[in-house]
């Protein structure tokens, strides 16, 4: 079926909206079993997210002080890449619903390569922030349009299984990442870190030969501006849709403060050595692992939304922790380590199931509701970033305040989308 932008009538839309958000679809009729070198090649596309920001976190202060740049500036490297990667996802997923996954892909790689020898070949805390956009703006494409492919493959709970499958093992690059990057630095300078991003991105390239199309050309969509306006339009006015954002978001906004100010409150404030930052920084990741599987099990028994207010409970709860233990100081840095882990492994709970929900209310244009979604998302990112830079004061304080927040906005929002379920089918 053709949809042209006169042809894009609410009412269909909201038939869609109907049949996909108010009952749990059991899967395609005929879903083959789709090998591991795909899943892979997918989990490395999920992981480009993380690894950009993850890898040069231990290096940071040192950068700093080479670009003779503030921490607030340097904070501003993640808010500007959160900027690009947010802005990026919505030219990106509408053109993959017009010309395939593979072409947008390909090209996002080599944009990624670009920003990530600008920010190699940086000679300022300003000109770092540019290419760290330019980055973004590559990265972002692989990981809109690898959720997209997840979707072109699976529907419903099995869709929610296999996200959580391969954000396990896209889990491998923010658990290696600060270590890694921690090494590299020991070994050679903070630019030799985005040189090996550079390498990354090639190795990317080079394996979307062994990928196919996952959107073959029946299935494409034409796409205008005006088409593309109307179907964001559209899911912006579904309840559901945003209550899934927003508790996705909300738990982005903390994550990605915690991403912003942990460097600082571990190596600055409690001297922690950046090698060990990031070991203590994997063992979030390593508990992310664990409720990612955790999840991928419970949703043979469970509802998707049931488990994401799980989520929900355990990031408010480890939101309050850090926000008491940043504030009166109670704890030390033990405490501050505990917290900070317990938010983390909530992740598990979180992402997969608020960007599965979200997929599932317009499953036919699930490239276009996957940029919006990550758009939105990541922008809720920015913000977080931005406050922890905004407010930085030398202490933990500015972080343990936004993630105390996110974590209740995240809790808060879970409900809602337990309501807009039970309204759906009143």
């Amino acid at each position: 079926m053709k949809w042209e932008p006169a042809e894009l009538k609410v009412s269909e839309i909201q038939l869609a909206k109907a049949e996909h958000c108010s009952r749990d679809a059991q899967g395609l009729e005929y879903e083959p079993e789709h090998g591991i070198r795909i899943l892979l090649i997918l989990s490395a596309l999920l992981a480009f997210a993380s690894i950009s920001t993850d890898l040069y976190l231990p290096a940071m202060p040192i950068m700093a002080a080479s670009l003779h740049a503030d921490d607030g500036a340097m904070a501003l490297t993640v808010s500007g890449y959160l900027a690009g990667f947010s802005a990026g996802q919505l030219f990106w997923g509408p053109l993959s619903d017009r010309f395939g996954r593979r072409l947008p892909v390909a090209l996002g790689c080599l944009l990624f390569i670009v920003g990530s020898a600008g920010c190699a070949l940086a000679a300022d805390g300003a000109a770092l922030i540019g290419w760290r956009v330019v980055q973004a703006l590559g990265a972002c494409a692989n990981v809109v349009l690898a959720r997209a492919m997840v979707r072109d493959l699976y529907q419903g709970r099995r869709a929610g299984q296999k996200m959580s499958t391969l954000m396990t093992i896209m889990a491998v690059a923010p658990l290696a990442g600060p270590t890694v990057g921690g090494q590299i630095l020991h070994l050679f300078s903070w630019q030799a870190i985005f040189w090996t991003l550079v390498v990354v991105g090639l190795a990317t390239l080079a394996s979307l030969l062994l990928l196919p199309e996952t959107l073959p050309p029946e299935r494409r969509s034409p796409t205008s501006l005006q088409t593309i306006v109307q179907r964001y339009g559209l899911l912006l006015r579904i309840p559901r849709f945003m209550a899934y954002i927003a508790t996705g978001g909300f738990f982005y906004a903390g994550t990605f403060a915690y991403i912003a100010g942990s460097p600082f409150a571990y190596i600055a404030y409690h001297h922690v050595n950046p090698q060990w930052y990031g070991t203590l920084f994997g063992a979030g990741i390593v508990g992310l692992m664990v409720t990612n599987q955790l999840n991928a099990r419970l949703l043979n028994r469970h509802e998707t939304d049931s488990l994401l207010l799980v989520g929900g409970f355990i990031s408010a709860i480890a939101g309050g922790v850090i926000a008491f233990n940043t504030w009166a100081g109670w704890g030390g840095l033990p405490l501050l380590i505990c917290g900070c882990f317990v938010f983390v492994t909530a992740t598990g709970f979180v992402l997969a199931n608020t960007i599965t929900g979200a997929l599932g209310c317009l499953p036919q244009f699930s490239g276009t509701a996957s940029a919006l979604a990550g758009a939105l998302q990541y922008g809720a990112g920015i913000l977080g970033s931005a406050l922890v830079a905004r407010f930085a004061d030398g202490t933990p304080w500015p972080m343990g305040l936004v993630v105390g927040i996110c974590g209740l906005g995240c809790l808060f929002s879970a409900a809602c989308v337990l309501a807009t379920h039970k309204s759906d089918h009143l």
